[in-house]
Order: structure tokens, then C-alpha cells, then sequence
């Protein structure tokens, strides 16, 4: 049910993983250029907004480079963990939706639209999705590069500072988490590590 270019692949399936109840979901990852001020957006394909819920069908654009102080990264030399996250992040707004009717999810985009205080809403609930879904340690990875590297322009740190869940947010819900879950935690993490080094062998 997704399409995902070949480049990205096995990190978007690892993330897609953590979300079972998107397994038959409709999901296509585009890059696209026509992101301005992000890496990457989540959004309902217009055309199956008002069918049946389950034809549904969303994409993730992706900008294939993001541009530092000085020079341009590409999507692809980004480290495993953060690109795994920064995914995981959308199929975290994608988990929104899916709760959202037709209507709601207007409601949705003219409020992310016109609105910073719900974008900050959005975006933090996009954020705790990811962290309930078993993917806190990499959200916590993405979001340590983007405010820690030194070449990314101040200006998208300061967003992602003021709209995000901080680091320590973050920190938060992951204890909360392994609180109510820890007999399973070892188990859990021991996995994610070994499919981890299976990522990184074959990239």
C-alpha cells in the first residue's frame, strides 16, 4: 500500500514498523523540490479526501536537499537514525488524519495555515504520536542534529525549537513509556538495535 523510492527505503519500511495500523494505509514518498521551509510534510492526496476512509491515500513529500549555512546536504547522507526519525515524525501527522473526517481535515489545513499556535499544536502532537509508537529515541536523534548542527541556519532551529517538542519533552514521555512498558523494553530495544545494523550494512 506505499510507494517509496528504492534510496529510502529501508528506513521509511523500519519506521513504517512502528505503525502497524498504517499497514494498509495508502502512502506515497515524494521528493519534491516545492518545500520551501521544510525537509519533509505529510499530506492527504486532495483527490481522496471526501471518499471512502479506507481509499484514502496521503503522501510524504520529501525534499531531496536541505540547505546549511554555506552548502546543501542531500536527503540520502543524512545518519540512519535521524532520517528514521524525521519519517517517523510524519507517519506520526498521518496518524492525526486518520482520525480527522473529511471536513476536519479542512479544518486542519486552514488552521496549520493561518495559525502558529496550531502548527505548534500539530507539529507536538505529530511529535507524541512517534514517541507512543516506540519511536522516542529517534525523534530525540532528530531533533538533537537539527539543533546541535552548527551549519543549519539559525532562523530553522529557532522554529524547530519554538514549534517542537523539546529535547526534554521528549525525554519525558520516553520514561513515561518505558515506565508502563518495561518488562517488554529490553526485548523491544534489543530488536530495533539488530534491525538497525541491518540498515546500516546494506545502505
Amino acid at each position: 500500500m506505499q510507494v517509496i523510492p528504492t534510496i529510502i527505503e529501508k528506513q521509511a519500511r523500519f519506521a513504517l514498523s512502528h505503525y502497524p495500523a498504517l499497514d494498509h494505509t495508502r502512502i506515497e514518498f515524494v521528493f519534491s523540490r516545492g518545500l520551501k521551509r521544510s525537509v519533509m510534510a505529510a499530506r492527504p492526496k486532495v483527490s481522496s479526501l471526501f471518499g471512502k476512509r479506507e481509499n484514502r491515500g496521503y503522501q510524504i513529500l520529501i525534499n531531496p536537499v536541505f540547505k546549511l549555512k554555506h552548502s546543501f546536504q542531500t536527503i540520502q547522507q543524512l545518519p540512519d537514525g535521524v532520517l528514521i526519525g524525521w519519517i517517523g515524525h510524519e507517519l506520526g501527522h498521518i496518524m492525526d488524519y486518520e482520525r480527522r473526517g473529511p471536513w476536519g481535515l479542512v479544518r486542519f489545513g486552514l488552521g496549520y495555515w493561518l495559525s502558529r499556535k496550531y502548527i505548534r499544536k500539530a507539529e507536538r502532537a505529530a511529535d507524541s504520536f512517534a514517541v507512543n509508537h516506540g519511536m522516542g529515541r529517534y525523534i530525540l536523534e532528530t531533533k538533537s542534529f537539527i539543533l546541535e548542527h552548527t551549519g543549519l541556519p539559525q532562523a530553522y532551529k529557532d522554529k524547530i525549537a519554538a514549534l517542537y517538542l523539546s529535547p526534554d519533552d521528549i525525554m519525558g514521555l520516553i520514561g513515561e513509556l518505558e515506565h508502563e512498558n518495561d518488562p517488554q523494553r529490553g526485548e523491544t530495544l534489543a530488536k530495533e538495535e539488530q534491525t538497525m545494523q541491518e540498515i546500516r550494512g546494506r545502505v
